[in-house]
């Protein structure tokens, strides 16, 4: 499937506001409401869209400690590198997971409500995971940029 020149307006325009209604979005790419209906609906079933969500402020909702973790597994762990990751994975803390090349194996975006919620989260729950071997913690002073958005350029061809 190839993305044309609506699909990436109406794409750019559901990243900036996911509310934005059927009615609005089949305005700004200029087609009637069913058929900007049936195109977000084709775009949400070959997985270019994978879901809608409301984004909240963490600290509006008492989470005050936001941690970027490396993560260095022992040489003995990589061969269970999939059990660690779902481990990762089940921790309502890590809101972010990447597995990455280079000095670690992991970097892990971690929230907590307080800097004593996070000992506990580290002592009780990631340093108990068999295999981690190195934790490097780093905490977010400010949040400089945080963007969601992926600008598709109309004029350049995306095949999905």
């Amino acid at each position: 499937m190839v993305l044309d020149k609506i699909d990436k307006q109406i794409l750019n325009t559901l990243q900036e506001n996911g509310k934005t209604t059927n009615s609005k979005l089949s305005k700004i790419v200029g087609i009637s409401a069913p058929a900007t209906l049936e195109r977000v609906k084709r775009l949400e079933l070959a997985g270019v869209i994978s879901h809608f969500t409301a984004v909240l402020d963490p600290e509006k909702i008492g989470f005050s400690i936001m941690a970027m973790v490396n993560i260095g597994l022992s040489l003995s762990s990589l061969s269970s590198v999939a059990v660690i990751k779902e481990k990762f994975i089940a921790l309502d803390e890590v809101i972010e997971c990447y597995q990455i090349a280079g000095a670690n194996d992991f970097i892990l975006k971690v929230i907590a409500k307080d800097i004593k919620a996070y000992g506990e989260f580290m002592n009780m729950k990631l340093t108990q995971i068999e295999g981690i071997q190195v934790v490097k913690s780093s905490f977010v002073i400010d949040n400089v940029k945080e963007k969601k958005l992926l600008v598709l350029d109309l004029d350049e061809e995306y095949t999905v």
